[in-house]
């Protein structure tokens, strides 16, 4: 049982019995289907198929319920790496741990891109949250990268900016990945759907000629592309 709900702290709700994991996956559900405006402890409630204030017990306020939403992303992530095949190197003579890194970059950006409402706060929160106060999945994660570099042989030292790079690209691309980009969904012509009209021609000629192809998404491989420039980067100089 995740921390929050004990013993005794689950009650029915109108699909049976809640739970702390219960609350926070409901949460995600609704902010994925309806956006972040639309989380609020009664339409939880609602939704759960009790009263708002019953929910206070698995996350005492509004912020606490975004955090929720944050944990239960990162318990997604943590259930999908279980159940996803060991990481197997790319070429003859690539490190395992390199592998490995590339597992878990791949599906915490497919996790991001199946919740695109729910994965900026993961960038919002982190800003806000100090370390010791996030939850335990997200703390789970940290330690999970740092264990893949610590069994490859990098130090305090060393690891701690492998990490920050680590963690800076890949919810960087993400959040890349999920800019919103169109301005009107119903035109066809890609230029009126972007809405480049809206921008100076003489003073943004580079970003208009551009935003076609900037408005399309990288995809995993750029992702990978990416985080092996990285790595490499940091063998080289030998960090």
């Amino acid at each position: 049982m995740v921390n929050g709900a004990g013993p005794g702290a689950d009650e029915d709700g109108r699909h049976g019995r809640l739970s702390r994991e219960r609350v926070l996956a409901a949460a995600l559900d609704l902010v994925d289907r309806e956006g972040l405006a639309a989380l609020t402890m009664r339409r939880l409630g609602a939704e759960l198929g009790v009263e708002a204030m019953s929910l206070y017990r698995y996350a005492p306020g509004k912020t606490a319920l975004l955090d929720g939403v944050v944990e239960a992303l990162f318990l997604q992530l943590e259930d999908r790496l279980a159940r996803a095949p060991a990481a197997e190197p790319a070429a003859a003579g690539s490190p395992e741990w390199r592998a490995e890194l590339h597992r878990i970059a791949r599906i915490t950006y497919q996790v991001c891109l199946d919740h695109p409402e729910g994965a900026p706060l993961i960038f919002t929160r982190f800003t806000e949250v100090p370390l010791a106060r996030r939850a335990p999945a997200v703390l789970r994660d940290h330690e999970r990268v740092l264990g893949v570099l610590w069994d490859a042989g990098f130090d305090e030292t060393r690891s701690a900016p492998l990490l920050r790079a680590f963690t800076a690209w890949v919810l960087g691309y993400v959040s890349v990945e999920l800019r919103a980009m169109v301005d009107d969904p119903r035109e066809p012509d890609p230029a009126f759907r972007l809405g480049l009209y809206r921008m100076p021609t003489d003073e943004l000629p580079r970003l208009r000629a551009t935003a076609p192809a900037l408005a399309g998404r990288g995809g995993p491989e750029g992702l990978a592309a990416g985080l092996d420039a990285l790595l490499d980067r940091f063998v080289e100089k030998g960090l």
